[in-house]
């Protein structure tokens, strides 16, 4: 196989630059984009999903893994790009143009793919939290996705840490989120005002008898009006009181120190 060029390279040959308006920021490390690549597991025959591929720097490490990827660029000065290292994989690289928010991934795949994705960050946990509240079991086998650190910390955060909310809960009920890596601003082309961090996340058992809209409902009121008491911030929530109370959670406690679990067995008690 003909050598690869630089990624600098293609990116001058395309004239191509990040686009705020698209929330783009581009990687070149090819170690650092070497290592995002592994965070899946071993990936020689698997199938990617990716969005937001760019000038295809995480899409290259991804292809030398092995993988058959299916990218969604939102960006049409990217696509050339694309399509000139999809001719270094014959058949291992398709390139869809397109809104990742607005695709049928799943109609994309026959098996489950990993989700492997440097995500712009203005449309990065709209994402998710799609992806996280489909159908269980997922069509996705796992998650590997690049958020500000921030975001990253929110999706990991423990019951009574500055960082738990909705999101942790939302992340953790059914699946388990760990932080992979932290990546240095520095890192990036133009360079974020934040840090960023890879999480993965794979699918665990859904507990039976609980509806992901009694969830939600459940840690929307709870977390929207998160310093007051739970007395106070579930009372408008039909059946949350008696459910506490038999339980034996206390309702004076807020809902930062309300655990996954206890979330989770309130919602199964409102069935």
């Amino acid at each position: 196989m003909t050598e690869l060029p630089p990624l600098r390279d293609v990116i001058s040959k395309y004239g191509l630059s990040a686009s705020k308006a698209l929330g783009q920021n581009f990687l070149f490390d090819h170690q650092l984009l070497a290592r995002i690549a592994k965070v899946p597991g071993k990936l020689d025959g698997a199938e990617v999903f990716e969005v937001g591929p760019g000038p295809g720097g995480l899409t290259r490490a991804l292809l030398q893994g092995g993988a058959s990827v299916t990218a969604v660029e939102r960006d049409r000065r990217c696509i050339p790009a694309l399509e000139e290292l999809g001719s270094f994989f014959p058949g291992k690289l398709r390139v869809i143009e397109g809104d990742a928010l607005e695709v049928d991934a799943p109609a994309l795949f026959e098996g489950k793919p990993h989700v492997v994705a440097n995500l712009p960050y203005n449309v990065g946990t709209a994402l998710l939290v799609g992806w996280l509240s489909a159908e269980w079991e997922p069509w996705w086998a796992s998650l590997t996705l690049m958020f500000q650190k921030e975001v990253a910390e929110r999706i990991v955060a423990a019951a009574g840490t500055d960082h738990y909310g909705r999101l942790a809960v939302l992340s953790q009920w059914r699946s388990t989120p760990r932080i992979a890596m932290n990546v240095h601003r520095s890192a990036f082309t133009p360079p974020p005002k934040v840090m960023s961090a890879v999480v993965h996340i794979v699918p665990a058992e859904a507990p039976e008898g609980v509806r992901l809209k009694t969830l939600e409902n459940l840690t929307a009121a709870a977390f929207g009006q998160r310093r007051k008491m739970l007395r106070q911030s579930l009372k408008g929530v039909p059946g949350a009181l008696e459910a506490m109370e038999s339980l034996g959670i206390d309702s004076a406690r807020r809902a930062e120190t309300v655990t996954v679990a206890e979330f989770v067995a309130l919602a199964r008690t409102l069935g």
